[in-house]
């Protein structure tokens, strides 16, 4: 269960992550689509799982890739914005976010 504390800096993590993807998608996307769907910080607040949606989906491991290489550089991006809310600015660990594929399987599943 998440207390207070840790739902604020969640949505205040998706919103910033969500602005430096959408700023930098080019560097590290190639001009892919990212959606950060879900920040989840741990109780002590060291380390943020960050979920990422990319479309199209084919080269999301291509992507993924390509942003766990600039984690170093995107988390020093986050404590730039965050540096006036939180002391320190939590480890990020990326992961895909799955649930669009799941949902369109499901869909054509449904269909036939």
């Amino acid at each position: 269960m998440d207390t207070t504390r840790q739902k604020k800096i969640n949505s205040l993590l998706i919103k910033d992550l969500s602005e430096i993807f959408r700023k930098n998608s080019a560097v590290y996307a190639q001009g892919k689509m990212i959606s950060v769907s879900e920040v989840r910080i741990t109780p002590d607040l060291s380390l943020a799982s960050v979920y990422l949606s990319i479309f199209p989906s084919s080269e999301k491991e291509l992507v993924l890739k390509n942003i766990e290489t600039a984690t170093r550089e995107i988390r020093h991006e986050l404590s730039q914005k965050v540096k006036l809310q939180l002391r320190k600015v939590p480890e990020l660990r990326f992961y895909i976010d799955n649930t669009i594929d799941n949902m369109e399987k499901i869909d054509d599943l449904l269909k036939k």
